[in-house]
């Protein structure tokens, strides 16, 4: 009787126009849904002395790299399971409109490609320093710092692991289920990443057991600063999930930022600064020429003209940015309720 049930509920729910539609689920059930979900990725983390960070056991070490992406992958399985259940049974959505919302699909190669092309733009300085002024572009076209990145614990953390689990459960996970509660666009954009910001604020913790001298005002405002740029990108990429229904093109966005990291905002080009995006230590450019404070001009290519280009496509990135957000986003396969997110 079961089966039949659901596909009652279903008939009678689609026969209906949408506005006419009640929520599926209530939003404070979506809310505890996602408060459950961050629980979900972050306790494991303090369950098994293979995880939990301590001052003995960096979290960059490779057994415990290892242990959290275990960790991570069983809790995205768990958490998928239960918002399958909620879309498939609870909200008795049709499964390929579950697809859908969950941004498995379509697939679309130009939404992520047009996605890309968006950061890219976004990050015109910071690749201007990277390629030209660092001369990385020779390594982008051979590939070997990529395949030594990916090759390593941590660089499998931070663009592979880190992106997939955390799009998957912030976007692809709770967004849907903001939209059967018929949340606004507006809402899911600027609350639900804010479960993604809390969910770093457990960093602070680690940070504290790792660097015990460093004073508390400092590590608080650190952790402050990274859940405000963590959600930062988080309205992004709920932005961009709702305009294009594809979690592929965000998590290739959050290993393009993680990659990159923030951008410098002060100094001389060819000199490192900078925080990154998403964890503390990830996107940081390492120190080949084994400075011991991390700062080294990495180029002959230093003078004020390369610093003033820098700076004038800082500028102009951001500025093309915002007048690329929406036609670039613009998407056939649009998740319901983004029509809200259309360009005025």
């Amino acid at each position: 009787m079961a089966p039949i049930g659901v596909l009652h509920r279903l008939r009678t729910y689609y026969s209906k126009e949408p506005a006419q539609r009640a929520p599926a689920i209530s939003p404070s059930a979506a809310a505890a849904l996602s408060v459950l979900f961050t629980l979900i990725y972050v306790v494991p983390f303090y369950l098994s002395k293979a995880t939990r960070p301590s001052p003995q056991l960096s979290r960059d070490a490779p057994s415990s790299i290892r242990a959290r992406v275990r960790a991570v992958t069983l809790s995205c399985f768990l958490s998928a399971a239960i918002t399958i259940y909620v879309i498939l049974v609870w909200s008795a959505v049709a499964p390929s409109e579950a697809l859908k919302l969950l941004g498995w699909w379509p697939i679309s190669v130009v939404d992520i490609t047009k996605t890309l092309l968006l950061v890219s733009i976004l990050f015109a300085g910071p690749l201007f320093e990277a390629g030209i002024v660092d001369g990385g572009w020779k390594d982008w076209i051979r590939g070997t710092y990529v395949l030594q990145t990916l090759r390593s614990w941590i660089g499998y953390r931070n663009f592979v692991a880190g992106p997939i689990s955390e799009e998957l459960i912030w976007r692809s996970l709770i967004i849907p289920i903001h939209i059967l509660a018929n949340v606004s666009t507006t809402k899911i954009i600027f609350v639900t990443p804010l479960y993604f910001g809390i969910a770093h604020i457990h960093h602070y913790y680690e940070f504290r057991l790792t660097h015990p001298h460093t004073p508390i005002l400092r590590a608080l405002l650190r952790s402050l600063f990274q859940f405000t740029y963590t959600s930062l990108f988080g309205f992004f990429a709920a932005f961009v999930f709702l305009r294009t229904g594809n979690v592929y093109s965000i998590i290739l966005a959050h290993t393009f930022c993680n990659w990159q990291g923030l951008p410098r905002l002060w100094g001389r080009v060819g000199v490192e600064t900078g925080e990154p995006i998403g964890r503390p230590d990830v996107g940081r450019k390492e120190d080949t020429k084994g400075s011991s404070n991390g700062v080294v001009a990495t180029s002959p290519g230093t003078g004020v003209g390369w610093t003033v280009a820098y700076y004038v496509l800082l500028v102009s990135g951001a500025v093309g940015f915002y007048w690329m957000l929406y036609p670039l986003t613009e998407s056939g396969n649009a998740l319901p309720g983004s029509q809200a997110t259309k360009q005025q």
